[in-house]
């Protein structure tokens, strides 16, 4: 198959191009390589075509020849989110609308949408089906709702949309980021010996891999149309959801000397979900999650440790995308919009 990816240059497109190609297909990316410069480890794979423009930009000959979307561009987290929330839908919301219609209009049948599940928002402890109420409780929650909510609505014999909504995501990357929870843990644990909790540690959290991420992408993509027309997919293991704190203490468990410790101010996270993601491997087999937290937190500490990471490389821009994005403002790069002005543009996840 020939397939377009937009934020192929991000934290999890990256991943997901190499282990596609490993599947056998072509990779189209779209990506304006705004992190681009954010490079932890060398790219397994590189698309097989790239396109470096803003997904707004898209037109329907962007897409000539491509069987299926896997759109994971967008503002990728809720502080980033937060940064400008106008924007925050603008490309979350409407840019994503935009780049179905332009791949409807050039006849692509199959849409994968990078969807979260911050759209469930605070829950507390019930455990989560893809049936569960949306309370979102940010902008990037909020602007992943309505996208679901216009793509369903554009849906039909010819264009077949398939949500993934993604646990939070952690492990390494070539664009790592430092601001996700499990890796940032692990970095604190690695330079400073404290594992550095910002909240209390109360709420529940599903988290998953990003190859995980790539994974259930590829299997959705190569599943018969009628399987996985208009449905939701939880992306990540139900026994994988952790109270942060517990997710703390994995941490400290695996990296020598380290301990926890609690950010001055620290209180209670509006953001609490537990999910429930046995739909997708029982109606796609070939999805099988590979990775645990603790697995995960062992690559992460000895992929650390080879880059010799520092707090400063941790807590800089380099590796928060905050931080990158309000430096590339500074110098004039990009403006309030995150529209290009010079040199580098917006990536995706």
């Amino acid at each position: 198959m020939r397939i377009l990816v937009t934020g192929h240059d991000g934290y999890i497109g990256t991943v997901l191009v190499h282990l596609f190609k490993l599947a056998g297909h072509e990779v189209v990316g779209v990506d304006s390589g705004l992190f681009s410069s954010c490079r932890f480890t060398p790219e397994l794979s590189r698309a097989d075509s790239e396109l470096w423009m803003d997904i707004r930009d898209l037109r329907a000959e962007h897409f000539d020849g491509v069987d299926a979307v896997v759109h994971l561009a967008g503002i990728s987290n809720d502080p980033l989110g937060d940064l400008n929330p106008d924007t925050t839908y603008q490309i979350n919301h409407l840019a994503t609308l935009h780049v179905a219609q332009a791949a409807k209009a050039a006849g692509v049948t199959r849409f994968a949408f990078s969807s979260s599940c911050s759209i469930y928002g605070a829950h507390g402890d019930d455990v989560l089906d893809e049936s569960a109420e949306f309370l979102p409780v940010t902008p990037y929650g909020e602007s992943k709702v309505l996208s679901e909510r216009d793509l369903t609505a554009l849906a039909d014999d010819r264009f077949s949309p398939t949500f993934l909504r993604n646990a939070t995501a952690y492990g390494v990357s070539p664009r790592l980021r430092g601001d996700l929870v499990v890796n940032n843990l692990v970095g604190y644990a690695v330079t400073t010996g404290q594992v550095l909790l910002k909240s209390d540690g109360s709420p529940w959290r599903p988290l998953v891999h990003i190859e995980d991420i790539a994974r259930a992408f590829l299997a959705v993509v190569e599943a018969p149309r009628d399987l996985v027309h208009l449905k939701a997919y939880n992306v990540g293991r139900t026994d994988e959801t952790y109270r942060i704190r517990e997710v703390a203490e994995i941490v400290a468990d695996v990296v020598p000397g380290s301990e926890l410790s609690f950010a001055e101010g620290a209180g209670p996270d509006k953001r609490n979900y537990r999910v429930d993601c046995s739909l997708i491997t029982r109606e796609l087999p070939g999805f099988q999650p590979q990775w645990t937290v603790r697995r995960g937190v062992e690559e992460l500490y000895d992929a650390y440790l080879q880059v010799q990471l520092t707090e400063d490389m941790l807590t800089g821009s380099h590796l928060q995308r905050i931080k990158h994005i309000r430096a590339r403002q500074e110098q004039g790069v990009v403006d309030e919009q995150l529209r290009v002005t010079a040199g580098e543009g917006v990536s995706g996840v």
